[in-house]
């Protein structure tokens, strides 16, 4: 008999027992980066939700399919439908193609996941730009509908039609006003239309850009998952998971465009993770406190450091990020593997029924990890528990938390540091070798402000550099 699951569902705002559509598995969509720049650490908290979801759902013996999305095309700058693609202002930028940022991007992006122990065996990540003919055809039929219409600069979807509008979050489109969260089109028939497809500008060659049957130009970004989701998942979803910033836009549109093409439900349950604060304020750029992985990895910590700490907060509850917060998670999980190794030995014995059934009840309980880690905690100490089945049910809680406990019998220090494909610094070209002398010396010094910058050279310039018990190496990225 299976054990009842329950997840907080942002479409209803209740807590709501998980049944899935259909017996032969879950399907489930995840929103995936736009690869115009790397990944910061709030980004990564929605992927490590996703996998948590993923992970509890197959402690439940369900079959999971899921999809996170690479957006590598049509991600306009803000959620207005005017300004540049995020990937073609990049190139601009720095010279290099749309094309080659993209792949550069995506493979770091695989590579955070990696480091951060997010299962990506089985998982599809399909590109927005290997799917435009889907995206044009959607937009047809959305045309032929009524759905949507045709002005200047491209193609929008009528939300007028469509009667549910902004029902997720509780979004009042009655109080939009054009200009205050959308730029005013004097065309739009209604504030909170959205482009669907839009036309290169006119004298303008875009480096990605496509024939349509309304003009050559390029989809919008909320197209693209409704597309690839409804090729690669079906016409209904169990799962949708994103951060809570794509709740009044962009997941409002992926309803809207998707249930008018498919006449049905989108999603049963939409799941959403809150932000992440740097000492108290929102990260980004413009607030220079936007802290990569790599940024975690240079001051010494561990990448599952970080996920360990994630975990210690609730997916929907706000996170304050601090240094010294994650110091203490990773002297936590040092502490916790370290005891695994040294005092636990090799033998695994029986899980424990007792903390399985607690630590079950928890996880079940809507991804509730603070209170899933702090059972570990309370088995740690637990005498009571003889040690081969202290390990066994350690073993288990790691596998579903994806604390990584079943690597430490090989290496705890390359588990807590990461893994790169060593290059020898003594092989790596001349200014590269130059770079990571600087950059090691900055460290010594403590002045991390600095070796974040050299990284970000050494990254320019088309190497990785991972830090790791014998010293850096590099990897040459393709």
């Amino acid at each position: 008999m299976q054990r009842p699951l329950f997840f907080h569902n942002t479409l209803s705002n209740t807590k709501e027992q998980f049944t899935p559509l259909r017996d032969d598995g879950v399907r489930m969509y995840s929103c995936g980066p736009t690869v115009y720049d790397r990944a910061h650490i709030g980004n990564m908290r929605s992927y490590i939700m996703s996998d948590m979801i993923r992970r509890t759902l197959e402690y439940n013996d369900y079959i999971v399919k899921q999809v996170i999305n690479i957006t590598d095309v049509g991600h306009l700058v803000s959620d207005e439908d005017d300004g540049e693609d995020k990937l073609e202002k990049a190139a601009n930028e720095s010279g290099e193609s749309a094309q080659a940022i993209a792949e550069k991007y995506t493979n770091l992006f695989f590579k955070d996941l990696v480091r951060l122990n997010v299962q990506t065996e089985g998982t599809q990540f399909p590109k927005a730009t290997d799917y435009v003919a889907e995206q044009i055809a959607m937009i047809q039929t959305l045309t032929e509908s009524g759905h949507a219409y045709r002005i200047t600069d491209g193609v929008y979807f009528d939300t007028s039609v469509f009667k549910n509008y902004g029902q997720l979050g509780g979004v009042d489109t009655k109080t939009l006003e054009a200009g205050v969260r959308v730029k005013k089109n004097e065309e739009k028939r209604n504030p909170a239309d959205f482009a669907l497809w839009k036309c290169s500008p006119e004298g303008v060659r875009r480096q990605q850009e496509w024939k349509s049957p309304w003009c050559v130009g390029f989809p919008g970004w909320h197209i693209e998952c409704s597309a690839m989701s409804r090729a690669l998942l079906g016409r209904q979803l169990d799962i949708h998971s994103g951060g809570i910033d794509h709740i009044p836009v962009h997941h409002n549109n992926e309803i809207a465009q998707s249930e008018s093409v498919n006449k049905k439900q989108f999603v049963q349950y939409w799941m959403h993770n809150n932000f992440i604060t740097v000492e108290g304020r929102r990260m980004g750029k413009s607030q220079g406190n936007l802290i990569t992985l790599d940024h975690v990895i240079d001051r010494g910590y561990a990448p599952l450091s970080y996920r360990y700490w994630l975990l210690t907060a609730h997916y929907r509850t706000p996170a304050n990020f601090t240094w010294e917060a994650l110091d203490g998670s990773h002297t936590a999980l040092k502490k916790l593997h370290k005891y695994f190794i040294d005092e636990l030995g090799a033998k695994d014995g029986t899980v424990d029924v007792a903390y399985q059934e607690k630590f079950h009840t928890f996880l079940n309980d809507d991804l509730d990890t603070p209170k899933a880690i702090a059972l570990m905690w309370e088995l740690v100490k637990d005498d009571r528990v003889f040690a081969e089945d202290k390990r066994a049910t350690l073993l288990e809680m790691s596998k579903v938390l994806g604390l990584g406990l079943a690597a430490s019998d090989t290496s705890l220090t390359q588990l807590l540091t990461g893994n790169a494909k060593k290059i020898e610094i003594a092989h790596a070209p001349e200014k590269i070798q130059e770079l990571v002398a600087e950059r090691e010396e900055a460290r010594a010094q403590k002045n991390f402000d600095h070796a974040d910058d050299l990284r970000q050279a050494i990254l320019d310039a088309g190497y990785e550099i991972t830090d790791g018990a014998d010293g850096p190496s590099v990897e040459r990225l393709s």
